[in-house]
């Protein structure tokens, strides 16, 4: 994993993520008995899956083509051919009417989430000039009943579905994007490797996770690393590489005067020194130990280096995690995969929990001190002195701002009774307005038209006190990653 400054977007970006890109298999499936029938009807579907292919080829995944499936002995054959190919998600191109024995085969062995898509070539049929031929050709959802029934014969889940026109149809290439998307979060969360260092602050029991459950439901491996090995990285950052990150952090964020909170001050020389010391030593580790992500608390010895360290990680992990590499405090590893998941799917993903409710305006605030998804700012990011990290040992650089104005989507991720975990959804607005000035983030959160209810209906599914904050309504994406996941998912209104 490399990181470079891009001057085009103004925060780190990866060059190449090491989990790579989700793959998708596409086959198609068709009648045999259709081909002798009507000349020309099997090139014509080829065609018609050749034309999906390049629809799906637009999005930021790998896709392997795995041709046509028309009779039963087929779909046999293409089973170990799936298995063996390490997929994230499989599209059966509904080209014409197929017998369910194209598919049956394939549902029943086959665990990775599978759509069926059908997308017909003609908006509608020429009634007047209308054949077999062109019905055929344009008999995409045919056998949709027949597939998804067999699925529940054969005692698994019923597929998603895609209905649409294979031409000038923005909604189904929304929906063809959406799922290139979860496969992407699918992907980076079976084959990611998540930093932990430290344990939760003493004594958050929400925090408290365990390591081989989350290998167990995500795929993930946990990696349990040492503070020591920032704190090296830290002693030997090099001279000109700090002055650029000084001159990149002073160039990203705005500094400016303190407003109300005694506790903030404007940025300081030397807590700017230590904030883009700690950030180059920060991207030096993450490389090191090829990590996608990080969830860290460690306070160390008063006034030791140990603790200047680890306790001046916000500015660093903000630009991280604006980077693709979601960073969070508190020892927090269910919301780093939280903003993980948010983060594949395009949408940021920002460390929050709930600050006080405004109950004249009807909203409450969601923020955290601490790391943040600066991509998702509304403005300019700002970064002050704090002459305390309230709750926690240390002094620094904090970052502030608010999540973009417009939808907004919260996912929680909690753990249960019998050790499973849980998603909890919500959907709401970030509404304009003024936040407090005090070197964190806060978004005026407006979840309906009683927040009261809300916050109610919110702890009552038993969340951690954190949750990740995205832009976007996407509570419907995220639920059904859940039910891919085999994960409780429920969306709170």
């Amino acid at each position: 994993m490399e990181i470079k400054l891009d001057s085009n977007t103004a925060f780190y970006k990866p060059l190449s993520k090491k989990v790579g890109k989700a793959r998708i298999g596409v086959f198609g499936v068709g009648y045999v008995k259709y081909w002798a029938q009507f000349d020309g009807l099997l090139a014509d579907m080829q065609e018609k899956q050749a034309v999906f292919m390049n629809m799906v080829e637009r999005f930021d995944v790998e896709v392997v083509d795995f041709g046509m499936v028309d009779d039963a002995q087929s779909a046999y054959d293409l089973v170990p051919r799936l298995l063996g190919a390490d997929l994230d998600l499989i599209f059966c191109d509904m080209l014409t009417y197929a017998t369910s024995s194209t598919f049956g085969a394939i549902v029943k062995n086959i665990q990775v989430p599978l759509v069926l898509v059908a997308l017909q070539p003609d908006k509608a049929l020429n009634y007047e000039q209308a054949s077999t031929y062109k019905q055929l050709f344009n008999d995409d959802i045919c056998s949709l009943p027949e597939f998804t029934g067999v699925a529940v014969r054969l005692g698994r889940p019923v597929p998603d579905v895609i209905i649409g026109t294979l031409y000038d149809d923005a909604e189904a290439v929304e929906e063809i994007g959406k799922y290139c998307r979860i496969a992407n979060v699918l992907h980076s969360l079976k084959n990611a490797r998540i930093g932990h260092i430290g344990h939760p602050i003493e004594a958050m029991l929400d925090m408290h996770t365990d390591s081989t459950m989350l290998t167990a439901h995500f795929g993930l491996h946990v990696v349990q690393c040492e503070s020591h090995e920032i704190i090296q990285q830290y002693q030997e950052v090099d001279v000109i590489d700090l002055e650029r990150e000084k001159e990149f952090i002073l160039d990203f964020f705005d500094t400016p005067d303190p407003v109300s909170d005694p506790i903030s001050d404007k940025l300081k020389p030397a807590d700017l020194e230590v904030a883009a010391r700690v950030s180059l030593a920060l991207k030096a580790f993450v490389a090191t130990k090829k990590l996608d992500g990080l969830a860290y608390y460690y306070e160390g010895a008063t006034q030791s280096t140990e603790q200047l360290v680890m306790s001046n990680l916000i500015v660093g992990n903000s630009l991280l995690t604006a980077a693709g590499f979601p960073m969070c405090g508190e020892s927090d590893l269910k919301t780093c995969i939280a903003m993980m998941v948010m983060d594949r799917l395009g949408i940021g993903g920002s460390f929050a929990e709930f600050h006080p409710v405004d109950f004249n305006e009807n909203f409450v605030l969601v923020g955290h001190d601490g790391p943040h998804n600066v991509t998702i700012a509304e403005g300019k990011p700002i970064l002050r002195s704090l002459k305390k990290y309230h709750g926690k040992p240390g002094f620094g650089a904090g970052v502030e701002f608010k999540i973009k104005e417009g939808p907004i989507t919260m996912l929680s991720i909690s753990s249960t009774y019998d050790g499973r975990f849980k998603f909890i959804v919500a959907e709401g607005e970030s509404v304009a307005g003024p936040i407090p000035p005090t070197g964190n983030t806060n978004t005026r959160g407006f979840f309906g038209d009683d927040i009261r209810q809300f916050l109610k209906n919110w702890v009552a599914e038993g969340p951690t006190h954190h949750f990740a904050l995205g832009i976007g309504h996407h509570a419907d994406t995220i639920l059904k990653i859940g039910r891919y996941l085999n994960i409780e998912t429920v969306f709170v209104k």
